[in-house]
Formats: C-alpha cells, structure tokens, sequence
C-alpha cells in the first residue's frame, strides 16, 4: 500500500540522513542475555535459550514518519470539519477510510513504515558488524539472526471475527503490539505452532520480556498485546527527579554500561520513569492475552 509520492520533500529531506539512526527519545539498541525462559517449546522456536546473548532494537522511521505526521494532521483537520466529524481533540483528527484524504494518509504511512523497517535493517547490519569485529569467528559463537522485526504505532487492514462475523477492519496499534495467535496464516510458517513473537521492552535498568500471541487476544483485542513498560514520569519530571544523581554510575554499579548523546537523555529515560514492566505484563498475561516466552537483562544500552 505505500507510495512514495505521498511522501513530502520535506519529509523525504528529513529522512535521508538518518537511515541507519537510532534517534532520541525511548529509542535504543541494547546488549542482553537471556535470564529466564518460561516456555521451552516457544523459547526454541524463537531460538532463545537461558544465557543466550541478544540485541534489542528498538526505533521508527525518524523524521521521515514524524513529517509524514505533521504533514498529514493539516489535511486531517480540514478532512474533519468537511465530513462533519466533531472532534473532542484537535489531535483526534481524521477522515473515512474510503476518502481521498485518508488514502492519501494511509499511502505515505506504508511508506514511513517501510523506511521504519530499512532502518532497523540497516542497525542490524552493524550491530552484526560490530559483534564480529569485537569477537570475531573464531570463537564459534552462533551469527547473530533476527528473531522478529514488528511495528508498534501504525494502521494495518485486518481480518478479525466481530459480533461472531469475519469483518475486514483497520486496526491502529499505538501504546501496542500484534500478538497473533498459534495456527494463523500471518505468523511465519517457523513460529507458527506457537504464535507471533511480542516484543516488549522494560527500562535500562530491569529487564524486558519476549511473550507470544493467543487465541484470547485473537478473540478479544483484535490480536493485541502490550509493547512496553510505559511511563509513571514525564521526560521532564524524570529530569527534576535526577538532579544530583548520577544516573548513569547508578547503573554501572548494576553492571550496567550505557552510552548517550547527552546526560540529559539518559535522565530523561531512568529506570524510575517507568513502570515495572513485569507488572505490565502479568497483567496482559493474567488477561490471557500472551503469555510469557523468557526474560532478558541488559548489560549494554545505546541512546540515541
């Protein structure tokens, strides 16, 4: 569905510099290991194993998606006063799905997704370039391969039973992830007994947890999960709370390393300014919505 005319030159501009970027914010590539498996046979399929080493990626598609955005939200505000849409939000704006404005819309989101995808394709390259130049071949470690790569804020046309009926909907995941359940076409054909992958990330301090898809989520939640601790902190009261701390040898002292391109991002996103993401996800997983694959802890962050 993407079409790159969609995409602005300003977008365009925005995007050509920072494929291959983390950016700033959450964003992050963290080196960690495998620390508990709860479910063997779905640990296999993934090929996690306890003490396994990982590398989790976690970024968009930079300014490229975040002008797509700001480009869009102009033309949605008019498209709602057109179609008579009364909005409690400016930010809530928006089309019908079969108008020219939200196909436009629709178009250039498929475009910044796919730049999304190229640029965690591009990380992964050298994050592999880095691990072997730092540990080179000789030691027999296994190549690092991907497990899953999946967006986390975009609208998807999907097949889902609704009222007891199949219907095609559009389903916009933002603050969530897919979490397809075993036996569904769209998990690859590798995982496809045990369900889709859900990837969600903790704090730089914790840990983050691999969890897969179920038949509940499937039936109840338009097969969606959680895709993240989130935050009890905004940016700025986690930057009030770090004055006089060093947030960053508060770390090391838990074996810990980070790397930042400020002070200021790393007080930004401290472990305290999230919620404990084990809470979360028994939560989802008390629900019935996944259930739980294995735990990993970081020993290595990268901030955009």
């Amino acid at each position: 569905g993407a079409d790159p005319s969609a995409v602005t030159d300003r977008a365009r501009e925005r995007g050509a510099s920072q494929l291959g970027t983390l950016g700033s914010g959450n964003h992050f590539c963290e080196v960690g290991f495998v620390a508990e498996v709860y479910d063997e046979t779905a640990a296999r399929a993934f090929g996690l194993q306890a003490g396994a080493v990982t590398v989790f990626i976690h970024t968009g598609s930079r300014g490229l998606g975040y002008q797509v955005c700001d480009d869009s939200l102009q033309a949605m505000l008019g498209a709602s006063h057109r179609y008579g849409i009364a909005l409690p939000d400016r930010q809530l704006c928006c089309a019908p799905l079969g108008s020219p404005e939200a196909g436009a819309y629709l178009a250039a989101m498929a475009s910044a997704a796919n730049f999304a995808f190229a640029n965690r394709q591009t990380i992964t390259h050298f994050a592999r370039a880095a691990w072997n130049d730092t540990f080179g071949r000789a030691t027999g470690a296994p190549p690092l391969r991907v497990v899953y790569d999946v967006c986390h804020n975009i609208g998807k046309w999907e097949d889902h039973v609704v009222d007891g009926s199949p219907r095609r909907v559009f389903v916009h995941r933002k603050g969530a992830t897919r979490a397809l359940p075993p036996g569904d076409p769209r998990v690859p054909d590798a995982y496809r007994d045990v369900g889709q992958p859900v990837l969600v990330p903790g704090d730089m301090g914790r840990y983050s947890f691999v969890l897969v898809g179920t038949q509940v989520a499937a039936r109840e939640t338009f097969a969606s999960s959680c895709h993240g601790a989130g935050r009890v902190l905004s940016r700025k009261a986690a930057t009030k709370q770090a004055r006089g701390r060093d947030v960053i040898r508060e770390l090391a002292d838990r074996g810990i390393v980070v790397r930042a391109a400020s002070r200021a991002t790393v007080d930004e996103e401290m472990p305290d300014a999230y919620k404990d993401v084990a809470d979360v996800c028994d939560v989802a997983c008390g629900a019935g919505l996944a259930r739980k694959v294995a735990m990993l802890r970081p020993l290595a962050v990268v901030k955009g």
